[in-house]
């Protein structure tokens, strides 16, 4: 498949994607064999990229970025490109397992808490009979860290590799690292890990409808309020844009 052109939101690149093209751009790079990066993107990475520049240059490098975060959808529609859909990290992981055990996808798990990561395998595998995990791992984006990590990951040859570091650490190890790596599929998937073992319950149905996980998100962890300010923020540069673009 032909990756559509990006609409560019303050500079940060978006693919106008669904989740069906999703799966069929990562079967594409796992057949091709080449380290790919893909990113999943919201209205906080394009506010942390404006501040910092070296995680605007992976997200501006990087092989497929999606849609994730309604905030994206507004600025795209406000930009005269509408996006066909939100393709997020918590269900991608999801919707990945699952075509991946139709089609012999071979799995690694990074990143998370211990256990958290072999609890994910384990409830994904019940889940969707087939589904394989090579392997899974805590480690962390410390470099001191890397040369295990490295050995466990080479040594089983996955197809895609989920690193849930969270963002910006872990789009910045992929970045740094895939090359020798060399997995056909890197996602940074942020607390996807945490969602599926049930460490961190995800925003309830309703609440997603009405695209107010970041709501669910301010009352669950307190301590994200400065980081929720980028959303208020991220408006007004997409405003500010606009008019000036005019």
């Amino acid at each position: 498949m032909t990756i559509p052109t990006p609409i560019h939101i303050l500079n940060v690149p978006v693919h106008p994607v669904t989740y069906e093209d999703f799966l069929i751009i990562v079967g594409d790079y796992i057949t091709q064999g080449h380290p790919r990066q893909i990113c999943t993107a919201n209205p906080e990475f394009v506010m942390t990229a404006q501040r910092m520049p070296e995680f605007l240059a992976v997200l501006q490098k990087a092989d497929l970025v999606l849609p994730d975060g309604v905030g994206l959808l507004w600025a795209a529609k406000r930009l005269g490109r509408p996006l066909p859909e939100r393709v997020t990290g918590s269900d991608g992981i999801y919707v990945l397992a699952e075509r991946g055990a139709r089609e012999g996808w071979r799995f690694f798990l990074l990143g998370a808490r211990p256990g958290v990561a072999e609890k994910t395998a384990s409830i994904l595998c019940a889940r969707y009979p087939g589904l394989q995990v090579v392997g899974t791992y805590p480690g962390s984006p410390d470099e001191k860290d890397y040369p295990e990590i490295a050995r466990r990951i080479k040594s089983v040859h996955p197809d895609i590799l989920l690193v849930a570091y969270g963002a910006p650490k872990q789009d910045l190890w992929i970045a740094a690292h895939k090359d020798d790596l060399h997995v056909p599929v890197s996602i940074g998937v942020g607390g996807a890990f945490d969602h599926v073992a049930g460490v961190r319950k995800r925003a309830p149905k309703l609440l997603i409808r009405l695209n107010l996980e970041w709501l669910w998100r301010l009352i669950t962890q307190p301590w994200r309020w400065k980081r929720q300010l980028d959303l208020p923020r991220f408006v007004w540069q997409v405003i500010r844009y606009e008019h000036q673009h005019r």
